[in-house]
């Protein structure tokens, strides 16, 4: 019988600001220094996922704001090197509106602020290319998710109330249309 193998989970903070007609995402060093990552890091007992996630970016990059609930992508992230061994985590990625920023409690980790182009490239260098295409594909999702909510979705249920109250009001001969 085969083993089921899990891995260990940890959340991400996608933080985000509307930069004119687009976004930039605010990335911060890894412990290492040799990379940028999004604020990640364990989950909490007493927190919820979501919640877990915007500690880690109050802690890692200072950053407030208004976390999602629910998580908009999973990815894979890689910890360690191949000297000692790599251990694979699953990450929660959810998006955190930033209002402000303040100065993180974690000393060394950098904060900055990336256009969309620079954070997918900034987020690939130093990895391998598959871990460099889960976050790309993180920065991706989130552009997508964020430019459909700037547009308006079409209310489904209105539409067939809508019909509803005309027809009714054709029958009463109180046709306004």
């Amino acid at each position: 019988m085969d083993s089921v193998r899990f891995l260990p989970l940890q959340v991400a903070a996608v933080c985000y600001r509307k930069s004119g007609a687009s976004f930039e995402f605010l990335l911060v060093n890894t412990t290492s220094g040799d990379r940028w990552t999004f604020p990640k890091g364990d989950t909490a007992r007493r927190l919820s996922h979501s919640q877990a996630a915007k500690r880690e970016a109050l802690e890692e990059a200072g950053a407030v704001g208004v976390i999602e609930p629910q998580h908009f992508q999973l990815y894979l992230y890689p910890k360690g090197d191949s000297r000692v061994g790599v251990q694979e985590f699953v990450v929660k990625a959810f998006l955190l509106k930033v209002s402000h920023t303040q100065a993180p409690e974690e000393q060394n980790r950098n904060p900055t602020w990336f256009s969309v182009d620079d954070a997918r490239s900034a987020l690939a260098m130093g990895r391998e290319t598959k871990y460099a295409a889960e976050l790309r594909t993180v920065i991706d999702r989130a552009v997508e998710r964020l430019a459909a909510e700037g547009k308006p979705e079409p209310d489904s249920r209105r539409a067939p109330r809508y019909r509803i109250w005309r027809s009714l009001l054709r029958l009463l001969r109180l046709d306004f249309s």
